[in-house]
């Protein structure tokens, strides 16, 4: 069995690193889809939580009318914790 020539041997290395090319390029911009995808989930991700962020800090600064009642702190409305409104 002999040996092929050193330009074939070239040959075939230089075909099967263009196939090589060929799918590492395919497989880039697979991955590049991947990554514009992903950029756009993210954003909107952090899109809705900027917005709950923003809910719930709407909601806390509501609560400071309602914190007394909640803490058993007495309101005009309401007696102190512990005791019964006298009639």
């Amino acid at each position: 069995m002999t040996t092929p020539p050193l330009i074939e041997q070239l040959s075939e290395r230089v075909e099967r690193l263009l196939v090589r090319h060929e799918e590492l390029q395919r497989t880039n911009d697979l991955l590049a889809q991947q990554v514009q995808a992903l950029t756009h989930e993210r954003d909107n991700l952090r899109s809705r939580l900027m917005a709950a962020r923003a809910r719930i800090d709407s909601l806390i600064d509501r609560l400071p009318a309602t914190a007394g009642v909640l803490s058993g702190e007495a309101t005009p409305d309401t007696p102190p914790a512990g005791k019964e409104a006298t009639r």
